[in-house]
């Protein structure tokens, strides 16, 4: 919402490292905090080798080619390659056949909930199928692709070793990292590789786990760890710098009492500073970065400044990051705000006076916004 700060701030300029705006991470798993433990995660730099592949039933025999299915996915190597600014490839290896599964595809128990045990199990008997063809000590990670016909496996989870079970081995080699498709690759398509890809980054969920609310309420359609079909789909800037493909040079960082100004370039471009975060306790800040939608359509009424806030301490699915939405109180002549949680215009500001917190938006053109960040 958009507040007057009542008061004069601090004319002070007093920027800091941008390490002095990094937040440990404090729930043990997926969460936003820097200090992933790479021990469990594997590392989004570089080329990560995947083999891919493709798997049918006894009840649910594949009809179509292996290609079909390839060609909904492959796509998603390069959507990443784009969001890491280069710093991430995805070089897949497809094994072009079917394997059959050992088991009917009703027999695996996929559902929402699903146990990293009975996952586990669906992997390993994949793995088996398929380890006379494939030499998996060459991969990094394994992506399990299911015939379109098991409607059984239904959707796509990411698997992450845990010690504290037997785990999959092949080849002299443990499988740490894998996603297994299901059906809503046919919905969701290439972003949807980006998205569980991220997990074994060491990304959240950024929609709702709770039922019956909306699910989407967190960051709405501004980041592919949320809704994945969303208008602007992306990684926020802060994740972009969690994952390393963003450096501290292009972060500002505002942890002390104070004011500055930064020149944001949006985080769709690669160059430049991308984000201003004004830390507020020792898992919390606000973030502003700019923002362009990626569709032409939506171009004109989806651009600004974004101001989300960031708790460390937030599981995943219940609210790590919160998109700040920006209501002005008439309709701009530019045009219309189609996407939840708005971003905010020049002239406009955010303020959280509890948070002792103000962004303002001093200017804007085609690639990015002046801001001004307030702390006191």
């Amino acid at each position: 919402m958009l507040l007057l700060l009542l008061g004069t701030p601090p004319a002070k300029a007093a920027s800091t490292a941008p390490s002095a705006c990094a937040l440990r991470g404090t729930t043990g798993w997926t969460d936003e905090g820097h200090n992933t433990d790479y021990s469990v995660f594997q590392r989004p730099i570089g080329t990560i080798k995947v083999g891919m592949i493709f798997v049918d039933f006894p009840d649910a025999p594949a009809t179509e080619s292996p290609a079909d299915d390839a060609a909904q996915l492959m796509p998603g190597a390069d959507w990443l390659w784009n969001a890491s600014y280069g710093k991430a490839w995805l070089a897949i290896t497809q094994q072009q056949r079917w394997v059959r599964m050992p088991h009917n595809s009703t027999d695996y128990g996929f559902a929402r909930g699903l146990s990293h045990e009975t996952h586990e199990a669906y992997l390993k008997d994949a793995v088996t199928a398929a380890d006379r063809d494939v030499d998996f000590s060459r991969y990094d990670m394994v992506y399990v692709v299911a015939t379109r016909n098991a409607s059984a496996i239904s959707f796509t989870p990411t698997y992450v070793y845990d010690p504290g079970t037997a785990g999959v081995v092949a080849d002299g080699t443990r499988i740490k990292w894998a996603v297994t498709f299901g059906q809503d690759m046919w919905h969701w398509g290439p972003k949807l590789v980006a998205h569980e890809t991220a997990h074994s980054f060491g990304l959240p969920d950024l929609y709702a786990f709770d039922a019956g609310t909306d699910a989407h309420r967190f960051v709405g359609g501004w980041d592919v760890m949320g809704l994945i079909g969303g208008k602007a789909p992306q990684y926020f800037a802060w994740e972009s710098w969690k994952l390393g493909w963003i450096d501290d040079g292009q972060v500002y960082c505002q942890a002390s009492v104070g004011s500055g100004t930064a020149r944001l370039t949006a985080v769709e471009y690669g160059s430049g500073t991308k984000m201003a975060v004004v830390r507020t306790g020792p898992t919390t800040a606000y973030v502003v970065e700019s923002r362009r939608a990626v569709q032409a359509d939506t171009a004109a009424c989806s651009t600004g400044a974004l101001v989300y806030k960031v708790d460390t301490s937030a599981q995943t699915g219940y609210g790590p990051i919160r998109v700040m939405d920006a209501k002005p109180a008439a309709t701009p002549a530019s045009g219309c705000r189609p996407l939840d949680d708005a971003p905010y215009w020049a002239g406009e500001s955010f303020t959280d006076s509890a948070a002792r917190v103000r962004i303002d938006v001093l200017s804007a053109d085609g690639y990015g916004e002046t801001v001004r960040v307030t702390k006191w």
